[in-house]
């Protein structure tokens, strides 16, 4: 029998078991494992950081006159109607009263062909109001602004008409994230899981579902423009108009539709009377849904359009496209049904109409942009190149370093 042992013999036992253990983490000795690999580390020097410099302007400057010269392949006209409903307001479109849009509020980006002998007439703008007259219009056209503006050549196909908005910010965190992404696509949503989703505050209204929910679709752009209409065309007796068409179809991304559902019933809801439209629609909707005006999103492409958030303030959503007729060059009037707010967040809205090229729309700034880099590469490399002419250091040098002194 052991009467007696040292106090250090259990402490020995513990501390060989840690350095087996310890043993067993250890990397396996290999040049991979114990970073024993060879290495390239270059070294930065005028012979091979100049040459670089001079290679990437020459890449640069080229892609940015490229990228402008296709920018100026597009035209783009901008109609600024936010303050057309403070004019003096006409009756009936028999007795229009029109004024001169301020210059500030409409600009023409011509392409250089279009530009040439281009002659442009100041456009104008009436405000209609056919509130007296609510029977005999609709909702949405109750107060109207006749823009007259002048297309000064030949819009060749395709031509594109967008809305543009200013201060609108979409991009905001609790907006972007406030729709129920399964409601949309028909697996529906109680109040009550509405109410404590993202589509809070706006996820019930006296005690039904809103459908759809949420701040986005509540806040969707509800002004509406007629096709334009040329005045008076050079080709057809004097006494007619022409309609240049926008259509609708094709205008929101491939696949959006994929989102939505065609209604609401059978997807997640049993009727109509189990959902509500969002309070912002009671102009479009006021007894509420019914089976014969539920919307349906997977064709509304003007809502879908919406849906996706613009990241910046200022921004342009399409609202019609035209992909076979040229829009030819005369006098055009369109009509607008005043129904979007922005003055009480101090916005702007707007008409755009404009044609692509091979780079999009208009857009000279990316352009611009790879020039300023090409002409800044450029001067590092010629500054760089007379220093190391006129001044040379020899490589290794470390004379002229402070700490070294």
């Amino acid at each position: 029998m052991v009467l007696f042992q040292r106090k250090g013999s259990e402490n020995d036992e513990s501390s060989e078991d840690k350095k087996e253990k310890g043993g067993w983490r250890r990397p396996a000795n290999t040049a991979f494992k114990q970073q024993r690999l060879k290495a390239w580390q270059p070294i930065s020097t005028p012979k091979t950081v100049l040459p670089t410099f001079f290679i990437l302007a020459i890449i640069f400057g080229p892609i940015g006159g490229l990228l402008i010269w296709g920018s100026s392949l597009v035209s783009e006209m901008t109609f600024d109607y936010t303050d057309c409903d403070t004019l003096t307001p006409s009756s009936s479109n028999s007795s229009l009263q029109y004024f001169d849009i301020p210059s500030s509020k409409y600009s023409y980006h011509l392409s250089s062909s279009a530009s040439k002998n281009a002659q442009i007439t100041s456009p104008v703008y009436a405000f209609l109001n056919n509130s007296a007259n609510s029977g005999e219009f609709d909702v949405f056209n109750q107060q109207q602004c006749v823009i007259q503006f002048d297309v000064p050549a030949d819009l060749s196909s395709s031509v594109f008409m967008y809305y543009k908005l200013t201060n609108f910010f979409q991009n905001h965190r609790r907006y972007v994230k406030s729709l129920d992404s399964d409601q949309l696509r028909g697996k529906g949503g109680s109040a009550s899981d509405l109410n404590n989703g993202d589509c809070k505050p706006l996820g019930s209204m006296n005690g039904k579902p809103i459908y759809p929910c949420g701040l986005i679709a509540n806040s969707l752009f509800n002004d509406t423009y007629t096709n334009p209409i040329l005045l008076n065309p050079s080709n057809f007796d004097e006494a007619t108009n022409v309609t240049y068409s926008f259509s609708s179809e094709n205008i929101a991304w491939p696949g959006e539709s994929k989102k939505y559902v065609s209604t609401p019933v059978g997807n997640g809801y049993d009727s109509v009377d189990d959902v509500v439209p969002p309070p912002n629609w009671a102009k479009r909707f006021p007894n509420g849904y019914t089976t014969d005006n539920i919307p349906n999103l997977a064709a509304d492409e003007h809502f879908q359009n919406w849906m996706r958030t613009a990241g910046l303030p200022t921004f342009s959503k399409l609202y019609g496209r035209n992909d076979q007729d040229t829009m030819e060059k005369g006098r055009y009037l369109i009509t607008v049904g005043l129904n979007f707010p922005v003055r009480p967040y101090k916005g702007t809205k707007s008409i755009v109409i404009s044609t692509v090229s091979w780079i999009g729309g208009k857009n000279p700034f990316l352009g611009w942009a790879y020039v300023a880099a090409a002409a800044l590469f450029m001067l590092v490399a010629v500054a760089g190149t007379a220093r190391h002419l006129i001044k040379p250091r020899r490589l290794g040098d470390m004379s002229l370093l402070s700490w070294n002194r």
